[in-house]
């Protein structure tokens, strides 16, 4: 009886385990609902944006990031850098407040953004800039 137990355990590890299924949810579907853009000082720009439908604090925060980069480019510049974003939500609706630096060449920094690479994968993404 002992080998037969421990024959099943053993053939137990062997098999594959089988995900478990996923908690239904709805598709992702965002309502993108605008973007305030404020020219602070100089290269220092904050974007405001508000979206519902939105996953997680990191798909506000991407929207943002689509901003500033469509943004970036409009001013004539290649490259941003992230400052700080702070985001709440409300009832199902996503607000943030990010800003960003922009600039002509790479700048310092760890949170640095290439602006037409940025906008071509947010336009791949779906996701709308300024």
């Amino acid at each position: 009886m002992r080998v037969a137990v421990i024959g099943i355990l053993a053939l137990a590890g062997c098999v594959s385990a089988q995900p478990a299924p996923e908690v239904a949810q709805g598709a992702f579907a965002p309502s993108y609902q605008g973007v305030q853009t404020r020219l602070l000082d100089g290269d220092l720009v904050n974007f405001r944006v508000v979206m519902s439908g939105a996953r997680s604090v990191e798909d506000v925060e991407r929207y943002a990031e689509c901003a500033a980069a469509q943004y970036t480019l409009i001013r004539g510049y290649g490259f941003a850098r992230h400052v700080r974003t702070t985001v709440k939500e409300e009832a199902g609706i996503w607000h943030a407040d990010a800003v960003y630096t922009i600039s002509p060449a790479l700048p310092r920094g760890l949170r640095t953004i290439d602006a037409e690479v940025t906008v071509a994968d947010c336009g791949v993404s779906g996701i709308p800039t300024v």
